[in-house]
């Protein structure tokens, strides 16, 4: 990025207005404060102890958890002029446990733009979701070069785990292969899987080193994972092929399949991961795991009253 001195600005460019930057400071710190004491310490894990004054969260335990210095995420919430970058707005979303809508107010009080927004991709259409579904009970799901699992059918969402429990800013393959204990049983060789994943990652990741939603990822699962750190260590690199694979579901058994990703651009990024069963009893199987899929959305669509055509599920 090039930045002009002040006598060749480009026309149209203005300065923020020092009023309006002191503003969002303090309704960000207040945003902060009040999601803070609306926490309980159980909702994070912690004790909640007999001497705790403090309604919700103390600052230094928001500080901990969000691995920021208890001084710096003090001066956050008096409203103080200091920078913060992404990677920390994104913690901080996190440990408050904030819901898509208060992420997005997170990020527009900052001034930042956030790498991972929880949005449908716009890149997920209409027809790739109906594509999606006539694929059952094919799995089927798709994802972009992160890893990211931005929509997927009935069949995917209950294969190695039930997607829909899991939130949508956790719902990319590293992640879960390395973070998730449920995802980690159903692959059958999971050591091998996770190395060719770290793999195909860190040669995707060549063409994207600068963007901050690739460095918050790598960051996550170095911090939250000691295996991939071993694994990111070796700085292997392959490319994307099709690949038999071996699922034990947790409802219908083993399953056999093969892998085979359907790019949707002419460029690595976006693609179709579909996955055949290899012989007639994973066929077998993914049809009864999808007749298990429609049972549960039959089930809680009757809870719910009458509702529209059912859609394939779209991820963050």
């Amino acid at each position: 990025m090039t930045t002009m001195a002040q006598d060749t600005q480009a026309p149209g460019w203005a300065a923020p207005r020092p009023a309006d930057a002191e503003i969002r400071r303090h309704e960000l710190a207040a945003f902060l404060r009040h999601r803070r004491e609306h926490i309980a310490p159980e909702q994070v894990g912690l004790p909640r102890g007999r001497r705790r004054r403090t309604p919700g969260l103390r600052r230094e335990e928001v500080a901990q958890l969000s691995a920021v210095g208890v001084t710096w995420y003090t001066w956050l919430e008096q409203a103080r002029p200091i920078q913060v970058s992404v990677q920390v707005l994104d913690a901080l979303a996190r440990t408050l446990l904030l819901d898509p809508g208060e992420r997005a107010h997170l990020f527009q009080l900052a001034a930042a733009v956030d790498p991972a927004p929880a949005t449908p991709c716009p890149s997920v259409t209409p027809a790739m979701r109906a594509v999606l579904e006539q694929l059952e009970p094919f799995p089927a799901c798709l994802q972009n070069s992160r890893y990211d699992i931005l929509a997927h059918n009935r069949t995917y969402g209950l294969l190695l785990c039930d997607l829909d429990t899991v939130p949508p800013q956790d719902r990319n393959c590293l992640v879960l292969s390395y973070t998730n204990d449920d995802w980690r049983s159903s692959i059958v060789h999971l050591a091998e899987a996770q190395r060719l994943m770290a793999a195909r990652f860190r040669a995707a990741m060549a063409g994207h080193l600068g963007e901050p939603a690739w460095k918050m990822l790598l960051k996550r699962l170095r911090t939250e994972s000691e295996e991939f750190c071993e694994v990111w260590d070796r700085h292997e690199v392959v490319a994307h092929r099709t690949k038999r694979k071996e699922f034990l579901n947790r409802h219908v058994g083993l399953i056999a399949v093969d892998h085979t990703d359907l790019w949707l651009s002419p460029e690595v990024g976006p693609r179709m991961v579909t996955y055949v069963p290899a012989d007639e009893v994973s066929r077998e199987r993914l049809e009864r795991l999808r007749e298990i899929a429609l049972d549960r959305e039959d089930r809680a669509r009757g809870a719910a009253g009458p509702v529209g055509p059912p859609a394939p599920r779209t991820g963050p």
